[in-house]
């Protein structure tokens, strides 16, 4: 393929892409393929001699769409929102375009500076507190990595090296080893100290939490991967409080924020913590600028060395929306979710299971488990929407997450509408089987 066909065919791509986007709503949300489905379809090994772009293209929709579970769908409630838009695409074309392999400053210049000051618009967005953003002098900043798992790893080892530094310089005596073995980490059964944990979007008490951590010299991380995006929301930043009290932070505008995935972003009080515990010098990455101070490398901030150009989607999706309309998205996507409530609420045949703060509804029929599993099965078997369930204190729960970018109030009524009726015929059934034993 050259220039020429590229642009022929990007262009075709695009149109197709458009169009799989408008037309989403027709598709059935979740796929009708048993697991194994794909392998009969392709032959056994790559093609010796190319093929044609167009026998490729033909096999997305014979092959690919089959098997896809539609994540943009207005009727995908499942998990949470991955975020999409088109500004967000179009900086992932011209990311894959340019093809850096932005390890450090010199490795590409403008792929390091942008995400640090990308960081710290965002950071500014939630209103962060000033130690974690990078400015032209803190000593904080941010970065963004694939996942918030990815970011909360990395804190992790990040705490663990200065522990293991700190009780040295106390206790020269010891070795690492030693140091190691004794060494804690205190989790919840979410893990870390969590804003809108994923089974009910509930939030850790920061203002508690905090002083204990920084009284003991802990490392306190932050994961607020789903909630972070609403804090860009006045009504919604006090769910941050506490946060000056953190070590680290991340949340994931791939989520929430239309930033296409991955798109995680992760701020640190004293950058020099993550450095300490990642810093790689092999003579072949080394360059004249890395010791001025002016520069950061990436390569030291994360686990992988190479790293794509995601701070264009970041720039993109900041720019072509403003802060004014990706707080409409948060508020429109929290409006329908408190629409659904209010469904729920209006049928005493079923109860809500959690306080909706942001996106997401948890509730269930009234009754076992049993039966609550039964009504997911049979709401996931009719793939006319899509969801998942949680365990909340011993019991089943159907989470409601409002995630498609172009989900409108009809949507939330023919889910509901459909999950009522599902609910009818099901009591019915379970009534009758109940009657004959």
């Amino acid at each position: 393929m050259d220039a020429a066909e590229f642009r022929k065919r990007g262009k075709e791509m695009v149109d197709y892409v458009a169009d799989y986007l408008e037309k989403i709503d027709k598709r059935q949300v979740f796929p009708d393929v048993e697991p194994g489905y794909l392998r009969p379809l392709i032959p056994d090994c790559a093609p010796q001699d190319p093929e044609s772009f167009e026998d490729v293209f033909k096999d997305i929709e014979k092959i690919i769409m089959p098997g896809v579970t539609h994540w943009h769908s207005p009727y995908f409630f499942a998990y949470f929102p991955a975020a999409s838009s088109f500004p967000a695409l179009l900086a992932d074309m011209l990311c894959g375009g340019i093809g850096c392999v932005g390890f450090s400053w010199a490795a590409s210049p403008a792929c390091t500076e942008l995400e640090t000051v990308m960081l710290d618009w965002l950071g500014k967005m939630i209103n962060l507190p000033e130690e974690f953003l990078a400015g032209k002098d803190g000593q904080g900043g941010g970065v963004i990595q694939g996942s918030a798992s990815e970011a909360t790893l990395i804190s992790l080892l990040a705490a663990r090296t200065k522990a293991i530094r700190r009780v040295q310089s106390e206790k020269p005596e010891l070795t690492e080893a030693d140091i190691m073995g004794r060494l804690v980490a205190y989790a919840s059964d979410q893990f870390c100290a969590t804003l809108g944990t994923t089974p009910c979007c509930s939030f850790d008490k920061l203002l508690e939490l905090g002083p204990i951590c920084n009284k003991e010299n802990i490392w306190m991380h932050i994961d607020a991967a789903y909630a972070g995006s609403a804090f860009i929301c006045p009504e919604f930043r006090h769910l941050l409080n506490g946060v000056e009290f953190a070590d680290s932070f991340n949340f994931n505008p791939h989520k929430w924020l239309l930033v296409n995935f991955d798109c995680s972003a992760m701020w640190v009080k004293k950058r020099s913590d993550l450095t300490g515990a990642f810093k790689l010098e092999p003579l072949y990455l080394q360059h004249h600028h890395q010791e001025s101070g002016l520069v950061t490398d990436y390569r030291h901030w994360q686990i992988p060395l190479g790293r794509r150009f995601r701070s264009l989607k970041l720039w993109f999706v900041l720019r072509m929306y403003g802060v004014t309309g990706l707080q409409e998205h948060i508020r429109k996507h929290v409006r329908l979710s408190h629409q659904f409530e209010h469904l729920v609420l209006q049928d005493e045949r079923f109860e809500i299971c959690a306080e909706v703060v942001l996106g997401l509804v948890c509730f269930r029929l009234k009754g076992s488990n049993e039966l609550n599993k039964a009504l997911l099965k049979s709401i996931n078997e009719a793939k006319k929407i899509h969801l998942v369930p949680c365990h909340l204190r011993e019991k089943f729960v159907l989470r409601f997450a409002i995630c498609s970018r172009t989900v409108e109030s009809t949507h939330i009524k023919f889910a509901w509408q459909h999950i009522s009726q599902l609910a009818t015929d099901l009591l019915k059934t379970w009534e009758q089987n109940h009657h004959q034993q």
